[in-house]
Protein backbone atom coordinates (compact mmCIF):
# COMPACT_ATOMS: atom_id res chain seq x y z
CA UNK A 1 0.00 0.00 0.00
CA UNK A 2 2.34 2.81 0.93
CA UNK A 3 4.25 1.40 -2.48
CA UNK A 4 1.38 2.73 -4.29
CA UNK A 5 0.94 5.88 -2.07
CA UNK A 6 4.98 6.57 -2.94
CA UNK A 7 4.30 6.44 -6.41
CA UNK A 8 0.94 8.32 -6.42
CA UNK A 9 2.33 10.85 -5.10
CA UNK A 10 5.05 10.94 -8.22
CA UNK A 11 2.63 10.70 -10.69
CA UNK A 12 0.52 13.94 -8.79
CA UNK A 13 3.97 15.83 -8.81
CA UNK A 14 5.59 14.76 -11.44
CA UNK A 15 8.18 18.25 -11.38
CA UNK A 16 8.76 17.90 -8.25
CA UNK A 17 9.87 14.07 -8.60
CA UNK A 18 11.17 14.18 -12.16
CA UNK A 19 10.80 10.42 -12.57
CA UNK A 20 10.50 8.67 -16.46
CA UNK A 21 9.76 4.94 -15.33
CA UNK A 22 10.32 3.18 -18.30
CA UNK A 23 13.45 4.96 -18.33
CA UNK A 24 14.50 5.06 -15.14
CA UNK A 25 13.95 0.98 -15.10
CA UNK A 26 15.85 0.71 -18.07
CA UNK A 27 18.93 2.65 -16.69
CA UNK A 28 18.72 0.87 -13.25
CA UNK A 29 18.56 -2.58 -16.18
CA UNK A 30 21.56 -1.12 -17.69
CA UNK A 31 23.90 0.46 -14.64
CA UNK A 32 22.29 -1.40 -10.84
CA UNK A 33 21.33 -4.84 -12.23
CA UNK A 34 24.12 -6.19 -12.51
CA UNK A 35 25.45 -6.39 -9.04
CA UNK A 36 21.81 -5.44 -7.38
CA UNK A 37 19.91 -7.72 -9.51
CA UNK A 38 16.55 -7.36 -10.80
CA UNK A 39 14.94 -7.31 -7.52
CA UNK A 40 17.12 -5.33 -5.65
CA UNK A 41 18.46 -8.87 -3.34
CA UNK A 42 22.41 -8.01 -4.21
CA UNK A 43 24.88 -11.06 -3.43
CA UNK A 44 25.28 -11.88 0.26
CA UNK A 45 28.69 -10.57 1.41
CA UNK A 46 29.59 -8.60 -1.67
CA UNK A 47 26.84 -6.46 -2.70
CA UNK A 48 23.90 -4.76 -0.70
CA UNK A 49 20.23 -5.68 -0.45
CA UNK A 50 18.77 -2.18 -1.84
CA UNK A 51 15.04 -3.58 -0.81
CA UNK A 52 16.40 -3.61 3.51
CA UNK A 53 18.16 -0.39 3.64
CA UNK A 54 17.92 1.83 0.77
CA UNK A 55 14.36 3.52 2.22
CA UNK A 56 15.84 3.45 5.54
CA UNK A 57 19.22 5.05 4.72
CA UNK A 58 17.01 8.28 4.55
CA UNK A 59 16.00 8.40 7.99
CA UNK A 60 19.57 8.34 9.09
CA UNK A 61 22.45 11.40 9.74
CA UNK A 62 24.13 11.25 6.38
CA UNK A 63 22.17 8.53 4.81
CA UNK A 64 20.37 10.80 2.27
CA UNK A 65 23.79 11.34 0.98
CA UNK A 66 25.02 8.44 1.71
CA UNK A 67 23.08 6.83 -1.59
CA UNK A 68 24.40 9.35 -3.60
CA UNK A 69 28.09 9.20 -2.81
CA UNK A 70 28.48 5.27 -2.84
CA UNK A 71 30.91 4.61 -5.84
CA UNK A 72 28.55 2.90 -8.00
CA UNK A 73 25.86 6.51 -8.01
CA UNK A 74 28.26 9.05 -7.97
CA UNK A 75 30.82 7.84 -10.99
CA UNK A 76 28.21 6.48 -12.78
CA UNK A 77 27.69 7.59 -16.38
CA UNK A 78 24.52 8.77 -15.76
CA UNK A 79 24.06 13.01 -15.85
CA UNK A 80 22.87 14.09 -12.82
CA UNK A 81 19.12 14.52 -13.70
CA UNK A 82 19.05 10.61 -14.78
CA UNK A 83 20.71 10.06 -11.34
CA UNK A 84 18.68 11.55 -8.97
CA UNK A 85 15.21 9.91 -11.37
CA UNK A 86 17.05 6.72 -11.07
CA UNK A 87 17.35 7.02 -7.11
CA UNK A 88 13.82 7.87 -6.79
CA UNK A 89 12.43 5.02 -8.87
CA UNK A 90 14.94 3.09 -6.77
CA UNK A 91 13.10 4.06 -3.99
CA UNK A 92 9.78 3.68 -4.84
CA UNK A 93 10.40 0.65 -6.73
CA UNK A 94 12.38 -1.37 -4.20
CA UNK A 95 11.64 0.08 -0.27
CA UNK A 96 8.41 2.42 -0.72
CA UNK A 97 7.33 0.96 2.99
CA UNK A 98 10.86 2.13 4.21
CA UNK A 99 11.06 6.03 2.84
CA UNK A 100 9.94 8.30 5.53
CA UNK A 101 7.02 10.46 5.05
CA UNK A 102 9.01 13.49 5.10
CA UNK A 103 10.96 12.73 2.04
CA UNK A 104 11.52 14.96 -0.24
CA UNK A 105 12.31 13.83 -4.09
CA UNK A 106 16.68 14.09 -5.13
CA UNK A 107 16.97 16.76 -7.23
CA UNK A 108 19.47 17.57 -9.53
CA UNK A 109 21.23 19.98 -8.17
CA UNK A 110 21.91 17.86 -5.26
CA UNK A 111 22.88 15.18 -6.74
CA UNK A 112 25.22 17.30 -8.92
CA UNK A 113 26.53 19.01 -5.69
CA UNK A 114 27.26 15.40 -3.54
CA UNK A 115 28.88 13.51 -6.65
CA UNK A 116 31.36 15.64 -6.85
CA UNK A 117 32.84 13.71 -3.57
CA UNK A 118 32.11 9.77 -3.75
CA UNK A 119 32.98 8.38 -0.57
CA UNK A 120 36.43 6.51 -0.30
CA UNK A 121 35.52 4.32 2.76
CA UNK A 122 32.34 2.55 1.50
CA UNK A 123 31.93 0.09 4.40
CA UNK A 124 32.70 2.61 7.15
CA UNK A 125 30.18 5.18 5.67
CA UNK A 126 27.71 2.27 5.46
CA UNK A 127 28.57 0.86 9.03
CA UNK A 128 27.65 4.51 10.42
CA UNK A 129 24.58 5.28 8.66
CA UNK A 130 23.22 1.54 9.20
CA UNK A 131 23.71 1.62 12.77
CA UNK A 132 21.09 4.09 13.29
CA UNK A 133 18.78 2.55 11.32
CA UNK A 134 18.75 -1.24 12.48
CA UNK A 135 20.52 -2.71 9.02
CA UNK A 136 23.69 -4.75 8.74
CA UNK A 137 26.87 -2.88 8.52
CA UNK A 138 27.67 -5.74 6.43
CA UNK A 139 26.27 -6.77 2.88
Amino acid sequence: MARWLFLAALLIHPAAFAVDAVRARSNYMVNCQGCHLPDGSGYPGKVPDIRHSMGRFLAADGGREFLVRVPGAAISVLDDERLAELLNWMLAEFCATDVPSDFVAYGTTEVGLLRLRPLIDVQGARSAVAAQVGVPAIY
